[in-house]
């Protein structure tokens, strides 16, 4: 398999002075890179027999969107407040330098419905355990988290015990 990693760029300092942010743009940019990296989790996806793809906002959007289409199946955008325009349930949560708040529509998954949950980046697990409340919450049954990135010394993969996860870099 041919390493993603060379397609990401490290920014330091960035979006405060200690962070090291790894840049997806720059995979996104390469056409193949980015086709490879969107198969990836689209088979992850028909392994797990995924009925839905939901994406936390908004880099979620960019990887679940062509993946769900890839596969036929719908996508369930998962928002910051007043972002959404019916009803919706809500989850408040901590990121690894401040908290956030994540809505979805309260009809998006029917219950029982098997959901792949996609976003770019594994770290605390804040977001990703916010998404999983939020489907769990309506009756979805989560049957995979997938990203490309996981940062292994934040110990985000702890809070996933139980699921099925496919992170395709590791740092």
């Amino acid at each position: 398999m041919e390493d993603l990693k060379k397609y990401i760029a490290e920014v330091p300092d960035f979006p405060k002075e200690g962070i090291l942010f790894y840049d997806i743009t720059t995979l996104m940019q390469d056409g193949e890179a980015f086709h490879l990296a969107t198969a990836r989790i689209v088979e992850f996806a028909k392994a797990i027999g995924a009925q839905v793809v939901v994406g936390p906002e908004s880099r979620g959007f960019i990887f679940g969107c062509p993946v769900a289409y890839e596969l036929g199946i719908g996508f369930v955008p998962v928002r910051k407040p007043h972002k959404l325009p019916r009803p919706t349930i809500s989850y408040a949560y901590d990121l690894e330098y401040g908290s956030n708040e994540l809505h979805m529509h309260a009809d998006a998954i029917k219950k029982g419905q098997k959901v792949l949950i996609v976003d770019d980046l594994l770290a605390t697990g804040g977001t990703i355990d916010a998404a999983i409340h939020l489907v769990e919450k309506e009756g979805g049954e989560v049957v995979g988290c997938a990203f490309l990135i996981e940062l292994a010394e934040l110990h985000g993969r702890d809070r996933l015990q139980g699921y099925n996860v496919l992170t395709l870099m590791t740092y």
